[in-house]
């Protein structure tokens, strides 16, 4: 392992990224503990943090630039308190591979995007729509757009004492964590299983472009199953089939996620 100091930061990589924000690349250093972390001087819009050995998600100074925290596989089970005044502006959080598993979200309200597959935490039923509750700003959770109507069916399911009561009990951690026997867990299910290969080779026959192969391997990439969504209840695949639209001209597009922005700002504001 590999002790976050000053130097360290000096002297990793640095470069303005695809989107043009300035990140700071710190992956890949068995890391085990942020700290020292003013010695960025907060001049970095993006820092990366995947591949290292963090348990905790805390030790930030104020870094008021700090838009994207990029942490996937790497040990948390705990969230700091109190993180969103360290980093107010942060809008996107990549947790996916870890080992969180409370529904703990009081320590982040800026993010309107949030990666949290490949966690526990993610196996909670109602995991989604608590999600939401909990951070009405959030835009997409888990590669998957936020709909209006998950808010409203969000906001209904945990209104009054009854639906308190609900989100007490999905934010409760169903089992003690010993630290270390999460990850190894983890390791051993890391590998697909037989219905998850099937589902991969029958993606990846059915691609039809050099782009489509790249988005699978995108998928594969962030923890995701190309062609799950073939073996899923019907229940779902027709809530799917309701939320397709038809094809129209990107100018209708551009006009209805305009609309549905719109109404969904108007109905987070009034809430």
């Amino acid at each position: 392992m590999v002790k976050l100091t000053a130097e360290l930061i000096e002297q990793a990589a640095q470069f303005t990224n695809p989107v043009r924000d300035r990140e700071l690349d710190l992956r890949g250093y068995k890391i085990p503990v942020l700290e020292n972390l003013g010695a960025t001087l907060d001049q970095f819009d993006t820092i990366d943090f995947s591949d290292n050995e963090i348990r905790k998600l805390d030790g930030f100074p104020l870094l008021r630039r700090l838009k994207s925290l990029l942490l996937n596989n790497n040990r948390i089970c705990r969230l700091g308190e109190n993180l969103e005044q360290s980093l107010p502006a942060l809008k996107e959080l990549v947790l996916t591979n870890n080992n969180i598993q409370e529904l703990v979200m009081s320590s982040f309200q800026t993010p309107n995007y949030i990666l949290l597959l490949r966690n526990p935490v993610t196996n909670k039923k109602h995991y989604r729509l608590y999600v939401i509750n909990k951070l009405p700003q959030i835009r997409v959770l888990d590669f998957q757009k936020v709909k209006l109507k998950e808010r409203q069916e969000a906001e209904k399911m945990f209104k009054g004492k009854r639906g308190a009561q609900l989100a007490k009990d999905i934010g409760k951690r169903t089992k003690t964590f010993t630290p270390g026997v999460g990850a190894q867990l983890d390791k051993k299910r890391t590998g697909p299983s037989p219905a998850d290969v099937e589902a991969i080779k029958k993606a990846i026959a059915n691609a039809s472009s050099l782009a489509e192969v790249e988005r699978l391997k995108g998928m594969l990439q962030a923890g995701q199953i190309p062609g799950r969504e073939f073996r899923q209840g019907g229940e779902e695949m027709e809530e799917e089939e309701e939320d397709e639209e038809p094809q129209s001209t990107g100018q209708e597009d551009m006009h209805q996620d305009t609309e549905e922005d719109m109404e969904q700002e108007s109905h987070i504001n009034g809430s």
